[in-house]
């Protein structure tokens, strides 16, 4: 018997960091994600782990004796970190991997490891359908985070998140800029670590929070409502940046490494890395494949 499970990235267009307070957010589902393919193995008592990356390498592979227990998980890097979601899934559902029938697993990103789109993410909402159990336990049980990844891996439109006493509110949204054809999504040739970002917002003593969360909530609904006007979407584009960057301590990316480009560039996610958002046209574009930023993805292509 083989059993088939997909999930989307995901990229965080309002209220990065904020949403973890309860700010409302707008998430955007992209068309590529993860695939996870289960195949019953009755002549094997464990499990075969393989992870292949979007060109069809294998980057990752292991076996795991089963029944699953916690012994062996003192290894370092991936081994363990899969060992330990796996078991934080048997937690959750006792009967998920209890016998000794042996399974195939093969686990296929179909986005570059580095951009950024949720390769953890994908990964905790694959293994969460899997064992029949909450990806959002599992998540909390895992890396963390406030988990507006998890719903953008089964959602099929934008959404928009919001935590309140950590239980989330997921709406789909209609959200087709009709000025997508300028909107393009530029990687910064880096990997932000998720993890270290939440925590360094965590550490930030923040005066008026709820001023705060209600501020960036105003920000994403005038972000929706912007949609057919690109001056409006803009201009609330380059508030959102320069709020955070009050907040963070944390000058913008536009202010460090595109201080000269003429039109509004946003962070997603965590700032420093993966992909930013930039309005232009293909011609403006051009201005970052001369500084040797060549993984620009148009609007339309990325998203789902």
């Amino acid at each position: 018997m083989t059993k088939n499970f997909y999930s989307h990235g995901k990229l965080l267009l309002t209220s990065e960091y904020v949403v973890l307070d309860g700010a409302l957010a707008l998430a955007l589902p992209t068309k590529k994600g993860q695939a996870l393919e289960i195949h019953n193995d009755p002549d094997s008592g464990s499990i075969q782990w393989k992870s292949i990356l979007n060109d069809g390498s294998v980057w990752f592979e292991t076996e795991m004796a089963l029944p699953l227990t916690l012994t062996n998980v003192d290894e370092d890097g991936v081994i363990s970190r899969l060992k330990k979601i796996l078991y934080a899934a048997q937690s959750l559902n006792p009967n998920f991997l209890a016998s000794n029938t042996g399974i195939t697993v093969k686990s296929s990103l179909e986005f570059p490891k580095n951009w950024g789109l949720g390769s953890s993410s994908t990964l905790i909402a694959n293994i969460a359908q899997w064992a029949c159990i909450d990806p959002y336990e599992l998540l909390k049980k895992t890396f963390g985070g406030s988990g507006y990844d998890i719903a953008c891996a089964t959602a099929k439109t934008p959404i928009t998140y919001q935590l309140s006493n950590d239980v989330p509110t997921i709406r789909s949204v209609e959200f087709n800029p009709g000025f997508d054809d300028q909107l393009f999504f530029v990687h910064l040739n880096r990997k932000q670590n998720s993890r270290e970002s939440i925590s360094h917002y965590k550490n930030i003593s923040i005066k008026e929070k709820e001023q705060l969360i209600t501020s960036f909530s105003q920000l994403t609904l005038d972000c929706i409502k912007s949609q057919n006007d690109i001056s409006q979407f803009e201009d609330i584009l380059k508030e959102h940046e320069a709020k955070l960057s009050r907040i963070l301590k944390t000058p913008t990316i536009k202010s460090t490494l595109f201080s000269d480009y003429p039109k509004a560039i946003k962070s997603l996610g965590g700032w420093g890395g993966d992909f930013i958002l930039v309005i232009g046209t293909l011609e403006d574009i051009s201005y970052f494949k001369n500084k040797d930023y060549h993984t620009i993805v148009p609007y339309t292509t990325m998203l789902l």
